[in-house]
Parts: C-alpha cells; structure tokens; sequence
C-alpha cells in the first residue's frame, strides 16, 4: 500500500502542475494593490445542527473582503474524504479551495500531495495561540498543511434527572456504568448507555482505558492486538451482553440521538459537537429554569488501565490546486480567526483550538467548554500518519460483530492487528 501511495502522489503531482487554474475558482488572486478577489469554494464538513453557523459566519468573509465571493458547500462528513480525493485525483474539476478536513485525515491529504503547504503564507496567523496538541495534527513531515478550527474529545453525557431518579452517580468507571445501568432499569424501565458500534472511534475510550493504544508509533510497533486491546473489546461486549447498554450497528449516530434526545437511554458517548443537537430533544428541552440543564457531562469511564478519550477536531486545509491560493489562505486565516472561534463556541459549545479564546469572558463562562477543555488537555493524541485514518477501517470491521457476540475479543484483536501489518510497511512490527 505504501508503494501504491507513492504511485498516487507522484500523478497528484503531476495532475497538479498541468492544472493550476483547478479548485473550483473564478480565477482572481492579489491584485497589485495587494486586495484579494475572485471566488472561495469552501466544503464544510458540520453536521445538521451546526451548519447554519458555519455558513453564516464564512459569508462573513465577504464582508472583510468584498472583493471575494464565498461558495460555500455543506457536504456530509461520511462523504466527504472520498468526495475530495475524487475530485483531486481526476484533475481538479469541481474540488474546493478550502476543505474542512478531519484531523486524521490532513496527514494523508498532504502524503498524496492534494495539499499547499501553508508555511510561510498568510494562513498561519498568531501560530503560538494555538493549543500544542490541535497544532500538533496539522503537521507533516515537518511542514504545516492545516489550520486548527476545532478540538474536540468525547465524554460522557447523561440525563441529570434519570440518574437522581435511579439514586445513582455520573459513573466514572466501565464496572460503576454496568451497577448504575441496573438501577436505571429497575427505576426507570430505560437501558443505561447506547453504545455507537457502526464507528470505530467509540472502540477508542475502552482500549486507552485499559491502558493500550493502536500503535506505537515512536517504536514503529502495532500494538491493538496486545493484551489492552483484547480487554478492550470484552470490556464493550460486556456492557452490551449485560444488558447496560444497547447498540446498533448500521445506524448508529442517528439512533443513538433519538435514544438519548427522547429520554429512552440514560446515558451516551458523545462530544462537543453534538450538545446542540441533544439540547433540542424534549429530554433537555425544559426552558423553564433558565441557566440550567438536565445534560450532565463528565469523562468517559475508566476501564482496567485508566482513563482515557481520544483527541479528535478538524483543520481547515488548502487545496494544492486552487486557482485562488492568496484567498483561500486568507479565508483559512480568517475561520480559524479569534473572532470567529469565539463566535463559534458562543453559538455552538464548540471547543476553540486558540489559547486566547478561552480568556474570552463568555467563552470562560460556558460549562461544556470548561469541562471539555480539561478533558482535551488529558485526550489521547491519535497517530499522525498518512495512515492515521485507515487504521479505523478494520476496527471498524470487527467492533460490531463484538458486540454482536459473532467475534470473541481475541478473535477481534488479532484481526485487527493482522490488517494493520499488512496496511503498514516498512520497518513496522
């Protein structure tokens, strides 16, 4: 696969030189009284409660710019990876200028040459405001290709009134959620916890929590199939064969919602994305006590090995093919801005990737933000390789039959560990 990548890089290279004027522009650039103009294709990658935001405050753009039209383009997230590479790899017709682009995935945009360095461009203002670890998913092979927009991790949200009901505490451990789990049900008939099983990324908090990780990418070593990993998947497989908690492996992020927005599950893994879409169910709808919420949200139980949560957020990233580079750095610059980020977590709870946001007074004031905060200073860094993204494929494979009790823990962890040999060259063990 490494070769076929390399394969890959050098014809986006190439496709790239001969296609200058791609990236879905009118043209336009700096004009020699150094205005920036022309068109700004802009993907943004938000889900359904936050897009209206997004778009509201990259229009604003306009406004700072007149000379610049914003094309501003909501595509879902699931589809979004394949959608650009497409669209880079066929030559640049239709792809954007900017990309809001997973954290994972901006080391294997840069890998096959689809993004523009953003050293030394106007994109990266105020470099030392950003959070170490936001500014550390941006970087490959020693250069910059992201601009941090947010931070996130997850954490585990509650419904306050459910759990006084059952006369039980936010649990903090996987053993304490099976216990309280019990309660819930004999109190209140409602399942304790919906767990996602269609999304490798709710695999992640059970194998920091006992203690492993996927690899070790210092020692070039894969480390899932070891003994964490096993834990792992058993510790997730218990909770669903106890009964303390549900799960569905097709449908999972909507699913879940309901469940939760509706009252149905006490209890979900969910980050800070998703507080304005759980506020809107009729479980947390109560306005009747302003300055209150019946959302709770604490860590992510511990398992046998600690605590822990996995770091995840989004860059904005330039297409290495845009007709309009001096714009869309100047458009990356501004989404990524203090102003706008302040903006952002005001409107949405979302976590700013900038240091000086967070003295923002009402940014300070935000309980979600706060809790966050803490909990992405302790989140787990993922791998930031080319194949950072890949590696949740064949977790992906395995985690619902899991659940499902198809595949034993052991069964599941050397799978995984399998596919990640034959993913990864080179000196990997």
């Amino acid at each position: 696969m490494r070769h076929g990548m390399a394969a890959t890089a050098l014809i986006a290279a190439i496709t790239l030189t001969a296609t200058a004027c791609g990236g879905g522009t009118d043209g336009g650039g700096k004009g020699s009284d150094g205005k920036i103009s022309g068109t700004v294709t802009y993907w943004d990658t938000s889900n359904e409660a936050e897009k209206g935001t997004y778009e509201q405050l990259a229009l604003g753009f306009q406004k700072k710019y007149p000379g610049v039209k914003v094309n501003y383009v909501n595509v879902p997230f699931g589809e979004a990876l394949a959608k650009f590479k497409n669209a880079a790899g066929s030559g640049g017709s239709g792809a954007p200028d900017v990309l809001r682009a997973e954290v994972a995935w901006t080391q294997d945009l840069a890998n096959i040459g689809y993004l523009a360095k953003l050293d030394g461009t106007t994109a990266l203002a105020d470099q030392s405001d950003y959070l170490p670890k936001a500014a550390a998913g941006t970087k490959f092979k020693g250069a910059t290709y992201g601009v941090p927009q947010v931070i996130d991790t997850l954490g585990l949200f509650y419904n306050k009134k459910m759990l006084k009901e059952a006369g039980v505490a936010p649990p903090t451990s996987w053993a304490g959620l099976k216990a309280a789990a019990k309660k819930i049900k004999q109190k209140t008939g409602k399942t304790g916890l919906y767990l996602r099983g269609d999304d490798a990324y709710w695999y992640l908090p059970f194998l920091y929590g006992e203690g492993g990780d996927l690899l070790d990418t210092g020692k070039k070593r894969i480390t899932v199939d070891d003994a964490p990993g096993v834990k792992a998947f058993a510790a997730a497989r218990d909770l669903v064969a106890s009964g303390a908690a549900e799960t569905d492996a097709t449908d999972g992020w909507d699913t879940m919602q309901h469940a939760i927005k509706n009252g149905d599950v006490a209890m979900t893994l969910n980050g800070p994305w998703a507080i304005e879409d759980t506020l809107a169910g009729k479980a947390f709808a109560d306005k009747s006590n302003p300055g209150t919420s019946n959302l709770g949200v604490v860590p992510v139980p511990a398992g046998g090995g600690g605590q822990g949560a996995p770091q995840g957020g989004h860059n904005l990233t330039v297409y290495a093919g845009s007709g309009n580079l001096d714009a869309s750095y100047a458009f990356a610059r501004y989404m990524s801005s203090a102003e706008v980020q302040a903006k952002t977590t005001e409107k949405l709870s979302l976590l700013p990737t900038r240091a000086s946001v967070y003295r923002n007074e009402a940014v300070a004031a935000n309980p979600n933000v706060k809790f966050f905060k803490a909990a992405v200073d302790k989140a787990v860094e993922r791998p930031w390789i080319p194949e950072g993204n890949s590696l949740f494929q064949a977790v992906l494979v395995q985690f619902p039959n899991v659940l499902g009790g198809r595949t034993s823990p052991k069964e599941a962890a050397t799978a995984v560990g399998e596919a990640y040999r034959k993913l990864l060259k080179g000196d990997w063990k």
